[in-house]
């Protein structure tokens, strides 16, 4: 059988709208109309804490398949930014692989979900070392193989830049795939900055001033910004944000430091996907264009799906789910190559 590709996805009218399919990707209103199995993955979940390596700790939740005799595998789930292991696309995804058969572990990245009162220092997008040591222990608890991570936007850069290191320090990951990863950080500050419609980056700055506002309370005794600094724009908070709780000197030495961009992915030695849209407003498509690539990394552009939306029709549901299944289902039986 044949993989799906983004060129297969062919939405009706007026889904065919990169700003709807955006907008309904994490909207109310699809957690509403989402059948009861696109949520099977929270019943028997179990709630836990890994380790994130130096006394950080992370949550996470794993559930266990019951539809075979023995699990085709584990899956790991990595959420967007201002995500959680209960996103409505985790969830949906993650049931859709339990019901085929995967061990799902969903991970929640520092300061996601209810996890702002573990650390006292901030999550930040190049903490890539505690979720690599994560992943670790994840393999180690819980050893059904192949183990195949998936990641949704910065969960999709997180991914990547976890799965170049996997393999160096011993890590059993036979494959990663990433929807909409952010790939030049500094490029998508800009675009929701110039060119996205307003409307994005006031949802993203909502959400992280309230998550922020979650961690103060968590720990009264550390003050994180004045309030000043919180209430400006998105490069303006980041740029607080580098410079108080990171060693890195400049706002754009940071976003250098989470890039994909470029080469840097010539260094990865597991199969990989990466599947985008063209009309993404969130991260532009010219981020993905300019991608000089290893012939195991499979970048598929689709011309519709808005930023991880891929919503197939008016019930909610999910192109994504479909593509993910059906190339951890071929990893399961050996027709995705892992040497």
């Amino acid at each position: 059988m044949s993989l799906p590709h983004g060129k297969d996805f062919r939405p009706p009218w007026p889904l065919r709208s990169g700003h709807i399919q955006t907008m309904l990707s994490s909207s109310g209103v699809r957690r509403i109309l989402l059948p009861g199995a696109a949520k099977t993955v929270l019943g028997d979940a179990e709630a836990v804490v890994v380790d994130g390596g130096g006394g950080v700790r992370l949550t996470g939740a794993h559930t266990r398949q019951k539809s075979r005799p023995q699990p085709r595998g584990l899956a790991v789930l990595f959420h967007g930014w201002e995500g959680s292991v209960d996103s409505t696309y985790v969830l949906q995804t993650g049931s859709r692989l339990l019901a085929d058969g995967w061990d799902i572990f969903r991970l929640n990245f520092r300061d996601h979900g209810d996890s702002h009162g573990l650390n006292e220092a901030l999550f930040h997008s190049c903490r890539i070392d505690e979720v690599v040591h994560a992943l670790g222990e994840i393999a180690q608890r819980w050893p059904a193989r192949p183990m195949a991570l998936a990641g949704f936007s910065l969960g999709g850069n997180f991914a990547l830049r976890a799965a170049l290191q996997t393999s160096r320090v011993g890590i059993p990951l036979s494959y990663v795939l990433a929807v909409c990863p952010i790939i030049d950080p500094g490029e998508g500050l800009f675009s929701l900055e110039e060119t996205a419609p307003w409307f994005y980056q006031a949802y993203f700055m909502r959400k992280w001033r309230h998550s922020l506002q979650v961690k103060q309370k968590a720990f009264p005794q550390h003050q994180y910004f004045e309030m000043s600094e919180l209430k400006q724009h998105l490069r303006g908070l980041t740029e607080a944000m580098v410079l108080r709780h990171t060693d890195f000197k400049s706002l754009q030495q940071y976003l250098d430091g989470y890039s994909v961009a470029g080469d840097i992915m010539q260094a990865m030695q597991i199969p990989a996907s990466i599947l985008t849209a063209k009309d993404d407003p969130v991260i532009p498509v010219s981020s993905f264009e300019k991608l000089e690539l290893p012939p195991n990394v499979e970048l598929d552009i689709a011309p519709y799906g808005g930023h991880c939306g891929f919503i197939r029709d008016y019930g909610m549901t999910s192109f994504t789910d479909d593509y993910i299944a059906a190339r951890f289902n071929a990893l399961a039986a050996g027709r995705i190559e892992t040497d």
